[in-house]
């Protein structure tokens, strides 16, 4: 298998929040708004913004686990309980391979491979 740059990192963050689901344009105009935080993250790629009954949260990927780590730090998790009054969970995933159904392809560790599905 291709060595290609390390494994990506997808974090999962999960904010709970009691109520009904929020309402969509609510969640747009947060979620604009917090990318003026976002959009420079040392190795942020990219962030899915979340939003359903059981609350909100976030699917971030990044570049390295170092850069994952060090966005959330030990104070993470308190600056995020002062923004939403409740405090988040975090889960770190390795994400060595991803099906990339736009581009037609599959990476291993960024690098392309053959898509098994193409073989004979």
């Amino acid at each position: 298998m291709p060595g290609g740059s390390p494994t990506m990192i997808i974090a999962l963050v999960e904010i709970p929040l009691e109520g009904p689901k929020r309402p969509e344009a609510a969640v747009i105009e947060q979620s604009l708004e917090s990318t003026k935080i976002f959009h420079d993250v040392p190795g942020l790629r990219r962030k899915y913004y979340l939003n359903s009954e059981r609350g909100g949260g976030g699917v971030y990927e990044f570049a390295t686990r170092e850069e994952a780590l060090a966005w959330f730090n030990d104070g993470w998790a308190d600056w995020m309980e002062g923004r939403f009054g409740v405090r988040p969970t975090l889960t770190l995933f390795d994400s060595p391979v991803v099906l990339d159904n736009e581009a037609g392809e599959v990476r291993v560790n960024g690098a392309p491979v053959g898509a098994p599905w193409k073989k004979a």
